[in-house]
């Protein structure tokens, strides 16, 4: 049967990204996008499907719990997709209030929304999808296995432990209402309409704009790094195939340390500028411009509070149980990365320039 999909941060970088992904793939559904377009949600992420019948765009807070209990009632939506969060560690550290705002409240106030219209009288088939990540399990030692499911959540920021008590409070929902919820924790994603704030976006604009690559300390912290669209297929699968109630760790099985990032980036734009004259003319101030190569630019900074040394998720269950595999490599992933950032500089340089 089709579906109504609530999806909230629709028009930030992963919940843009599986609204696109979403309509291609299941085309007969109709998806809410619902955003309250703060400094990282772009309404511009979105205007690829803005034209489409089953599509429809919500300017709104999710801490708002009137307006989403009349969005979910009058639209009647069965499917919450909910990845609006404020999701970045160092503006956790310098404000911690906003994370616990979003992350806390906003997803009790989407819960609360959810118990009202679906649960009922007789009650209404649905699912609650929670979107969380790695960061909830704290960090971990170079030869410790990846994080698994029923590991001991440690978080170490204002934006993890934020993220980990909303985690809790939707597994609350379904012991204590019965709302048929389910919850995955990914690990670190890249690609497309990526805010440029994070590692990959802002490295890859900040050598086309001739600007230094920050390295936090020396550069050894490890991530496991999962191409946007693989996670999106991995959420499809918890929705169609998981079991309500249970949490699925999605990762991309690359792990990476940060220096090696951002060398590869320099690498593969060094690689691109050589084979391509027109990218000097239109990157002037890169220094691939002037012949020496984006690693120039490279500057170690004063590691950051509360930097976990080491993020790998095991995606083992949900690959064997649910048939999840990513079907990007980090090497093919950064290809199609920097594809879509080159033919996109009037996303990004507005972004760079606020």
């Amino acid at each position: 049967m089709a579906k109504t999909l609530l999806v909230t941060g629709a028009a930030g970088f992963i919940g843009s990204n599986f609204v696109h992904y979403w309509l291609g793939a299941h085309p007969e559904d109709r998806v809410i996008a619902y955003d309250a377009l703060t400094y990282a949600g772009n309404r511009a992420n979105l205007a690829a499907v803005e034209d489409k019948d089953n599509f429809s765009f919500v300017h709104a807070d999710i801490c708002d719990e009137p307006t989403v209990t009349k969005l979910m009632r009058n639209e009647a939506v069965d499917t919450v997709v909910h990845f609006a969060a404020e999701s970045h560690v160092d503006r956790s550290i310098s404000g911690p209030d906003a994370f616990l705002e979003t992350n806390i409240m906003g997803t009790h106030s989407l819960l609360k929304a959810a118990r009202n219209v679906w649960l009922e009288g007789d009650g209404k088939p649905h699912r609650f999808h929670h979107v969380s990540t790695d960061e909830v399990y704290g960090s971990l030692a170079p030869d410790a296995p990846g994080f698994f499911e029923a590991q001991q959540y440690q978080p170490n920021s204002p934006y993890s432990a934020s993220k980990a008590a909303s985690d809790h409070l939707v597994r609350a929902y379904l012991h204590s209402y019965g709302l048929q919820v389910s919850t995955s924790n990914c690990s670190n994603n890249y690609g497309p309409f990526h805010f440029p704030e994070k590692l990959i976006p802002l490295c890859l604009t900040n050598i086309l704009r001739g600007r230094e690559l920050p390295v936090y300390g020396d550069g050894s912290n490890i991530r496991d790094w999962l191409y946007v669209e693989d996670h999106c297929r991995g959420i499809e699968l918890v929705l169609d195939k998981g079991e309500v109630g249970e949490c699925y760790n999605i990762g991309g099985n690359n792990e990476w340390n940060n220096l090696a990032i951002v060398n590869l980036l320099c690498e593969r734009l060094d690689a691109r500028f050589a084979a391509d004259p027109d990218l000097q003319q239109r990157f002037p101030e890169a220094p691939q411009s002037r012949g020496e190569s984006a690693e120039s630019l490279i500057r170690f900074v004063t590691d950051r509070a509360g930097h976990d040394w080491r993020y790998a998720i095991d995606a083992s269950r949900i690959m064997n149980e649910l048939g999840y595999s990513p079907a990007e490599t980090f090497e093919t992933g950064i290809e199609r990365t920097l594809d879509w950032y080159l033919a996109n500089e009037d996303w990004w340089r507005p972004l760079v320039q606020a």
